[in-house]
């Protein structure tokens, strides 16, 4: 039986809505090896991705695949430990099907975090970069097709992609917790090649400052939805070209792995900046 997108959305956030006790405004969106910041958390429910109606299961490792409900600090927040790509096979609408349904259930600000490759050969492995524009070098969009009136116009603006006032949270955070950090423009691409020199010229070019397969259709659906958004990119690796490295998913795992603890810092920090906030 063929189901429409938001009858769809309606069947998974009603199977939510019966496990979860409040709705988080806050949702975050793990990149490659932050599955452990749950651990920060006291968790109230652990959801598999499979379970939720209609819910794309992540095949990529390093994806743990669970939404999580818990707080910090009595902060409400939905973890989504791993997202989907357009490489795996789904398509657009299936890659962005979670950012919809956060919003959906009554969500209002979404992180999202990579993994990426620097175009900086000053900004080293390990160093953090909070997006503050991107550029959609996936060759898709996922509101291509009909508009689905009830989530978003068929025409969104995109001049702030992402918030000024989460990204300077970010920014601070990421300092207060000893992480070299920077501010630049994130470029998506559909994946799963690694890029080429002359692609990674062309980017810098353009005025990218780290690469990656993620994030960018993310925040286009989340500005169609009116979540307001902010992104953290951790470079893992110089990007083709800037050094003689090859790259390899290990190495982008790796590099996780050092930066994480202080990664996991950042994020605590930022959590405890966003509750006075608001």
């Amino acid at each position: 039986m063929f189901l429409s997108a938001t009858e769809k959305l309606d069947a998974a956030s009603a199977f939510l809505k019966k496990q979860i006790t409040n709705v988080p405004k806050l949702g975050i969106v793990l990149g490659s090896g932050l599955s452990e910041l749950s651990e920060s958390l006291e968790v109230s429910t652990v959801i598999p991705f499979q379970e939720i109606p209609h819910f794309p299961t992540s095949t990529v490792e390093g994806h743990a695949g669970n939404l999580i409900f818990g707080s910090y600090k009595g902060l409400e927040i939905a973890l989504f430990q791993g997202r989907v790509h357009y490489y795996e096979g789904y398509n657009p609408r299936e890659v962005v099907f979670p950012t919809r349904l956060f919003k959906w259930i009554g969500g209002e600000d979404l992180i999202l975090t990579n993994a990426s490759g620097s175009l900086n050969p000053d900004w080293p492995p390990g160093d953090v970069m909070v997006i503050k524009d991107q550029i959609n070098f996936t060759g898709y969009n996922p509101l291509i097709g009909v508009n689905i009136d009830e989530i978003g116009p068929r025409f969104n603006d995109l001049s702030e992609p992402y918030k000024k006032g989460l990204s300077e949270l970010l920014f601070k955070a990421c300092k207060d917790a000893g992480l070299n950090t920077h501010e630049g423009t994130y470029i998506g691409v559909s994946g799963p090649s690694y890029e080429t020199p002359a692609e990674i010229k062309a980017f810098r070019t353009m005025g990218a400052e780290a690469v990656g397969m993620s994030t960018v259709p993310e925040c286009i659906a989340a500005n169609h939805a009116g979540l307001n958004v902010g992104g953290l990119s951790c470079l893992t690796n110089f990007a083709s070209g800037i050094s003689d490295v090859a790259l390899s998913h290990k190495d982008v795992q790796d590099t996780s792995a050092k930066v994480k603890p202080q990664l996991i810092e950042a994020l605590k920090g930022f959590f405890e900046l966003y509750a006075k906030m608001k």
